[in-house]
C-alpha cells in the first residue's frame, strides 16, 4: 500500500510541474514561449536533484536545466534562501548552453520549512549584443551575459538589475514580461506542491523524492541490462561554418550504465556554433533515452545512468569565452550521431538522419544592422524541415526532431513584426526514397510589409551534407537560402534582404529507410 501511495503522490507530483509549464506558456510575452513552447520547467529536493519535468518544453532546456540547479545551490547556498527569493542566469556553462536562455531557480517553502526547489526556463528574443547571428568571435558579443544572482529578494524584484537588462536587449518590454513569468513559474509550483504535501500529510519531499529517483534509476538499469554489451562507434560530418565540422562518438553499453564519448570530434570554431558541454550532455541523454528505456520517467535517477564525456576545447564542449549563440546547431545533431552507433547495437530499431538542425527564421531589422528604420524589430519564427525515416514508419514532414518545438504561426509572426509570410508549403519529394520515406521539408517566402530591408541571422545545417537515409534508403534533399531574385545566401551567419526583395527557405527533407520496393 505505500508503494501505491507513492505512487499516487508521484503522479500528483507530475501534474504540479505540468501546471508550472503552462503558467510560463500562458503568461510569457515572447512569441518563442507562448507559440513554440520553447521552454522548461522542473522540480528538485533540497540536494538539487531533479524529481520531476513538465512535458511542455524542449530536452535541451529540461536535461541541461537539470544540471544547472546545482550551479545555484554551490552560489547561493540552499540554507540562505528566504521565501520569495528568486534566482537568475543566462551564463551559457552554468545555464542551458547560451545567453538568449535565460534560467529562473527559486526555493519552495512549506510550513516555513525549505522542501525543495523549481527552476524554469525560456528563450528571450533578444539579449543585445550582435544580435541572435552566429558571426560573433567570443561570448562577449553575444549579449548580457548575468551571472547566477538574485533577481528578487523575499517577493521585491530588483529594479536595479531590471533596469540593467532592459538598458541592453532591443526588445524590453517582451524580455521583462518574461522574467516576470518565470517567477511567476515557480511561484504556482511551490503553492501546488504546498497544496499537494498538505493533503498528504507530509512536511517534506525526502521520502517520495528517493522513491523517485531511486525507481526510476532502477528501471533505466534494467532496460540496460537488456542489452548487448560492447562499443560501438559513429560519425557524421555536416557543413560547420569556416569548414566541415565532424562529429565522433563511441558508445559503450556496460552492465548497468552506458558511456558516450566524443573523442575526435572537430575542435571548436572560431564563431559562434560552438557548444557546452551542459547542451551536449542534454542531447546526448536524449538521444540514448528515445531508444532506450523512453517509459522510464525523465528525472535524476534516469539521467545518471548514462554518463557523457568530451574532450575540452572540442565543438561539443567550447571552453568559455568561445561564443556560443548557435550552440543548438551542433547539438541537434547529436541525437542521430548517437543513432548511428545504436543502430550497429539494435538494427532495425533507430530511425534514419533528418534535418534535425531547426530551421528557425530569425529575422531582424534596426539602426546598425539594416539602416535606420521607423519598424525595428526583432522576432524568431520557430519551423523545421522533414525528420528522417522510422522503423516501419514514413518520417514525419515540418517536424523538428529532437528540439521539439512547434511551429510558430504565420499569423503570429505578421502580427508581431512588419513582415508577411507570403508562402508556406510542404516542399514535395525531399524527404529520401526508401521502403519507408524521409519526411518532407518546407518551402518559405518572405518580405518587409513596407518594402524595408531586413536581416536574417542564419543558422542552418544541411545544405552541404543531407539527412542520410538508412540501410540502403536515399539521403534527403538538401536545404537552400537564397533571395527571391535568385541569388544564393549563406546558410550562416547575418544577411540583408535588399528592400522590395524576398526571403525563400526550402528546408531540407529527412533520410529514406529500407530499399525501395
Amino acid at each position: 500500500m505505500n508503494d501505491i501511495r507513492l505512487q499516487v503522490m508521484w503522479n500528483r507530483l507530475l501534474s504540479v510541474v505540468e501546471e508550472q509549464g503552462r503558467t510560463l506558456v500562458r503568461t510569457a510575452f515572447s512569441t518563442s514561449a507562448r507559440e513554440a513552447g520553447d521552454i522548461s520547467a522542473g522540480v528538485f529536493d533540497v540536494q538539487g536533484r531533479m524529481l520531476a519535468q513538465a512535458v511542455t518544453g524542449t530536452p535541451g532546456h529540461i536535461n541541461s536545466m537539470a544540471r544547472s540547479v546545482k550551479f545555484f545551490l554551490d552560489r547561493i547556498p540552499a540554507e540562505t534562501m528566504k521565501p520569495g527569493d528568486h534566482y537568475f542566469t543566462n551564463d551559457p556553462w552554468m545555464g542551458t548552453g547560451h545567453l538568449y536562455d535565460i534560467v529562473v531557480t527559486s526555493p519552495a517553502f512549506h510550513k516555513g520549512k525549505l522542501v525543495g526547489l523549481f527552476s524554469c526556463t525560456v528563450h528571450v528574443v533578444d539579449i543585445g549584443g550582435i544580435g541572435m547571428s552566429s558571426d560573433a568571435k567570443q561570448v562577449y558579443q553575444e549579449g548580457l551575459r548575468l551571472p547566477i544572482m538574485p533577481v528578487a529578494r523575499q517577493g521585491v524584484v530588483d529594479e536595479w538589475i531590471m533596469d540593467l537588462v532592459r538598458a541592453n536587449v532591443r526588445e524590453p518590454v517582451q524580455v521583462e514580461g518574461d522574467i516576470y513569468a518565470l517567477m511567476a513559474c515557480n511561484e504556482t509550483g511551490e503553492r501546488r506542491l504546498s497544496d499537494m504535501l498538505t493533503e498528504n500529510n507530509l512536511d517534506d519531499l525526502e521520502m517520495l523524492g528517493e522513491h523517485i529517483i531511486t525507481r526510476s534509476r532502477a528501471a533505466m538499469q534494467a532496460e540496460i541490462a537488456k542489452l548487448p554489451k560492447g562499443s560501438w562507434s559513429s560519425h557524421m560530418r555536416i557543413d560547420g561554418m569556416e569548414a566541415p565540422i565532424d562529429l565522433h562518438a563511441k558508445l559503450t553499453v556496460h552492465d548497468d550504465h552506458i558511456e558516450v564519448d566524443y573523442a575526435g570530434s572537430s575542435g571548436q570554431s572560431g564563431f559562434g556554433i560552438n557548444c557546452p558541454y551542459c547542451y551536449t550532455d542534454a542531447y546526448t541523454a536524449f538521444g540514448v533515452r528515445c531508444i532506450v528505456g523512453p517509459e522510464v520517467p525523465n528525472n535524476y535517477g534516469s539521467l545518471e545512468v548514462i554518463k557523457v564525456t568530451a574532450p575540452e576545447g572540442t565543438i561539443v564542449n567550447a571552453m568559455f569565452p568561445a561564443a556560443v549563440n548557435a550552440r543548438s546547431t551542433i547539438g541537434h545533431m547529436l541525437p542521430d550521431v548517437v543513432y548511428g552507433a545504436l543502430d550497429q547495437a539494435l538494427p532495425g530499431r533507430v530511425p534514419a538522419e533528418g534535418t534535425s538542425n531547426l530551421w528557425n527564421l530569425k529575422l531582424g531589422a534596426g539602426s546598425g544592422l539594416t539602416g535606420p528604420t521607423e519598424n525595428p524589430f526583432m522576432v524568431v519564427m520557430f519551423h523545421s524541415g522533414g525528420a528522417g525515416a522510422r522503423p516501419n514508419q514514413h518520417g514525419l514532414s515540418a517536424t523538428p526532431f529532437p528540439s521539439g518545438v512547434k511551429n510558430v504561426p504565420v499569423e503570429v509572426t505578421e502580427t508581431v513584426a512588419p513582415l508577411v509570410v507570403w508562402k508556406k508549403a510542404l516542399r514535395d519529394g525531399s524527404g529520401g526514397a526508401g521502403k519507408w520515406r524521409g519526411g518532407d521539408g518546407q518551402i518559405m517566402e518572405v518580405s518587409h510589409r513596407h518594402n524595408e530591408p531586413f536581416a536574417i541571422f542564419a543558422t542552418f545545417e544541411r545544405v552541404k551534407y543531407p539527412a542520410r537515409g538508412r540501410n540502403g534508403g536515399a539521403d534527403g534533399a538538401n536545404g537552400v537560402v537564397r533571395l527571391g531574385s535568385g541569388p544564393d545566401l549563406r546558410p550562416k551567419g547575418m544577411q540583408v534582404i535588399p528592400a522590395g526583395d524576398r526571403l525563400v527557405v526550402e528546408m531540407p527533407g529527412g533520410g529514406g529507410m529500407g530499399t525501395p520496393d
